[in-house]
Order: structure tokens, then sequence, then C-alpha cells
């Protein structure tokens, strides 16, 4: 390698590791994205592989949640908006944990309302089971009694996964207080897979 492309190459990369993520970094302590699901727009079963390419954000909710998802989901939509043509590689999977009342056309419905971005997930109980497990995912779900209304609790956290499906951010949650902060990872995320091709490049001044 010449002197030029060497010291080029290390500058590339040094400028690879500048800064840290705003949110939590599980790059390489954390599962890669894997599933199998039925989603709500088309009914069509989908793993991981349908997704790869993109940047994935994984959330899990029900569609009767009154508070937490539909404010998470609308940062998530501003979040896309502040991206720009880059949101364009990004999806949002939101994966039902009430998959008794949230049939596919709920589901498909409910998305709708927060962007084109996002896809309504619905999974089997084992299909559920395995992927919260896969990503330690806490809910519970009791229906109603006579005495208790029917009551549904799960995680607040997001996941993130690069293009390669590789699992990259954990966002224990997503406040409007985070909402800059998480668009300029999911940036620089963007931004990564455009790096090894200049990287290519560079060696090729050899």
């Amino acid at each position: 390698m010449s002197l030029v492309a060497a010291s080029l190459s290390a500058s590339f990369l040094a400028g690879c590791n500048d800064g840290k993520f705003h949110a939590v970094d599980v790059t390489g302590s954390s599962s890669s994205l894997g599933f199998t699901m039925t989603r709500a727009a088309d009914g069509k079963e989908v793993t991981q592989k349908d997704y790869r390419g993109q940047i994935v954000l994984l959330y899990f909710g029900y569609t009767f949640c009154p508070d937490v998802c539909p404010t998470t989901l609308t940062n998530v939509d501003d979040i896309l908006r502040g991206l720009g043509a880059e949101a364009q590689n990004v999806r949002v999977l939101f994966v039902t944990v009430d998959p008794d009342r949230d049939t596919l056309p709920i589901l498909a419905d409910y998305v709708k309302n927060f962007g084109t971005h996002i896809d309504g997930l619905r999974g089997t109980p084992d299909q559920l089971e395995a992927l919260t497990r896969r990503y330690r995912v806490v809910y519970s779900v009791e229906p109603a009694t006579k005495t208790r209304p029917y009551e549904v609790t799960h995680s607040s956290a997001i996941y993130v996964f690069d293009r390669t499906s590789a699992a990259r951010l954990l966002l224990p949650s997503l406040d409007a207080s985070r909402i800059k902060a998480t668009t300029a990872d999911l940036k620089r995320l963007a931004e990564e897979a455009h790096r090894p091709g200049l990287l290519t490049r560079l060696m090729g001044m050899v």
C-alpha cells in the first residue's frame, strides 16, 4: 500500500470510530434480527430476510395501548421525517403482544396512523414467545374478569438493527426529548453503509 493510501485509509477508519451513539450501543452483545411473523398489511409470512439491507427498528406493543405505544410511534415518525431521503432505508416493525385482540385487519389499520415506514407484525403464541425471549422482552396479558379489566403490560424499548441485521442500538424508551439524538444515531448507521465502498476505492489507490 502506498504511503498516501495508507494515510487516507487510517484517517477514514479513525473517522468511523469517532464519537459515540446516544442510545445504548449493543454491538456484539445482543442477538441479530431473527423472527417469523405474519405481516398485517398483506397477510404474508415474513422473516428477517425480508428486511435485510434496511435499518430496522423493532418495537413491541399493542393497538389498544392508551398512551405509550401511540406516543412512541408518533415520535418514531418524527424521527423518520427528520432523516429525509434516508428514511426510505429504514423500516419499523411493530410486533403486537396482544394477538388475541389485535387481528391482522386491526393491526394493519392501526399502523397506518403512524407513517408509511411501519409494518405491523402478528405471530402465533410460539412465534411471539420465541421473539420476546430472544430479546428478553417482558410483557404480560391478563384477560378481563368480573373484578378486573383486560390488562396488558409491555416493555417500551426499541431495538435497532443495521442493514446486515446485526443488533446495534437499544433505546430503553423514546420520548420527545430523545428525538434529535435518535435521529442523529440513525443517520450515523445509514452513513456506515456507504463507507465500505469508499474504503474499497482507497485500497484501490495502492
